[in-house]
């Protein structure tokens, strides 16, 4: 029986902070900033050459240096991750020559990847190679796309064969795949030995891999046999051999899956570790919930970005990159209100003669954005979970248009009754009426089909979606109500 780790670290020591704690550890560390940069202000005001001035300056830098590493040195990685996250670069890069050399490992695994690269840059060779020593294969093949080749290749000559195997291995998977984010570190017990000769070995262990909720059965091979869970193997007598209790039925991964499906299986079947086995059978690493976790956050907020045309960036990015990456779906969008503006401009006589279908247009438009956008949440999600194939589609497509038509007929009334109120016309409440519920089936035809031919063509489904949709619905909620009116209003 084996345990196939790296050499074992010892816990951190840092107390873990709670969200608002992180934030008021954020503002706490910004009004030092304000204060030593006020200090620096006013010094910089003193006559030339006072040496004076320069001396007060210099220790009272001192101690706000002091008084905010103490800070941090109070903080858990993931809170200082935070604060980094939310400071302009200048101060981010000096607050990060005050964090721990201890931490820096940590932080580094924590920070977002935009992050991460201005961190690292700031650092020399030294320090990162001291940082990224004593990580673990899984970790230091997350970080090393960032690093540079010589500080992996050092880092290299301090693992052993196994460590280095386990390296190139991780690093060899593709990036949304459950090889990326397995881990190495796991117990293996052989299905001969008794439940006694279990307990023994995992108490000369130092400590038990995080969210260790079951024990891999292997042969000689490393073939996985099963697993045992750790409640049986405290409940069961000492006496019981290994193939007695274990679970032959149980859920294995494959390094090639994608980490999304993995994601759904944790949520489905409520799993907090899942083996991963190579195409022969040998158990090859785990997944944990806490790489579960990331992936589904990584995947919640590039979806959120994605929807309006944006990718990851620093928020404190220079205005280059920021226009970049945020200029090609705004110049769309701006292409798209043209053309809703030009569909519009087709109508000037019908608009000159009834000046209130100006107002009432508008809102025809929003209902059948907000109609679309409720359906391609839907849809967006149903494909992010699976759970859309080629025999549900079509139902999956009747469901949506007729709950988007008996919620348009709901809608429509109140909307008809408005427009009535206000033009006293059951004319134009009536094309008010049957106008909204057109454009509200565009908009939840537009919300299936944008996700769906995306996704079909391999691209993501969430790229862009408000944008287009936003494009259909107000050209041809334009197009519908104008239209509409022309034909029985004129």
């Amino acid at each position: 029986m084996t345990q196939s780790a790296a050499a074992q670290k010892p816990p951190a020591t840092p107390r873990r902070l709670d969200p608002e704690d992180a934030q008021h550890a954020l503002a706490e560390v910004q009004e030092r900033l304000r204060r030593q940069q006020l200090v620096a202000d006013l010094v910089h005001r003193q006559e030339e050459g006072d040496s004076k001035a320069s001396l007060v300056e210099d220790l009272v830098h001192r101690q706000h240096e002091a008084e905010l590493k103490t800070l941090l040195d109070g903080l858990h990685p993931s809170d200082i991750a935070f604060i980094l996250e939310s400071l302009p670069k200048d101060e981010r890069q000096a607050i990060w020559k005050l964090v721990s050399p201890e931490h820096d490992a940590d932080v580094l695994l924590e920070v977002e990847d935009w992050v991460r690269e201005s961190l690292i840059e700031a650092m020399d060779r030294q320090d990162l190679v001291a940082a990224t020593g004593n990580m673990d294969a899984d970790e230091l093949a997350d970080l090393a796309p960032d690093l540079p080749p010589d500080v992996v290749a050092e880092v290299q000559k301090g693992l052993t064969e196994e460590e280095r195997a386990q390296l190139l291995e991780a690093m060899g998977y593709p990036e949304d795949s459950v090889g990326a984010i397995m881990d190495f570190e796991m117990v293996r017990v052989r299905e001969d030995v008794t439940l006694e000769v279990v307990l023994r070995y995992l108490r000369r262990l130092h400590e038990l891999p995080d969210h260790t909720d079951q024990i891999f059965v292997v042969d000689r091979q490393d073939k996985l046999q099963g697993i045992l869970p750790l409640s049986k193997l405290l409940v069961s007598e000492p006496e019981t051999e290994v193939r007695a209790v274990m679970n032959s039925d149980f859920l294995a991964l494959n390094p090639l899956d994608s980490d999304a499906d993995a994601a759904g299986a944790f949520e489905r079947y409520d799993l907090v570790s899942a083996p991963v086995m190579d195409d022969q059978g040998r158990l090859i690493g785990r997944v944990t919930i806490a790489d579960v976790v990331d992936v589904m956050r990584e995947d919640s907020q590039e979806q959120a970005l994605s929807r309006a045309g944006l990718q990851e960036e620093d928020i404190f990015a220079p205005v280059s990159t920021a226009l970049r990456n945020r200029a090609p779906w705004l110049l769309f969008n701006l292409c798209t209100a043209a053309t809703a503006s030009f569909v519009a401009s087709q109508f000037e006589g019908t608009v000159s003669q009834i000046v209130i279908l100006a107002f009432l247009m508008s809102i025809v438009a929003g209902i059948g954005g907000n109609s679309g956008n409720q359906t391609m949440t839907l849809i967006i999600r149903a494909l992010a979970m699976g759970r859309i194939t080629g025999r549900n589609l079509w139902q999956l497509v009747k469901r949506e248009l007729l709950v988007t038509l008996m919620v348009g007929l709901c809608g429509s009334l109140v909307a008809a009754l408005f427009a009535w109120a206000i033009s006293h016309s059951l004319s134009i409440a009536l094309v008010m009426m049957a106008a909204m519920i057109c454009n509200m089936l565009v908009g939840a035809s537009v919300g299936v089909l944008v996700p769906m031919v995306r996704a079909r063509f391999g691209k993501d489904p969430a790229m862009g979606s408000s944008v287009l949709l936003t494009f259909a619905t107000d050209s041809l909620g334009f197009f519908i109500f104008l239209g509409l009116a022309t034909i029985f209003l004129l």
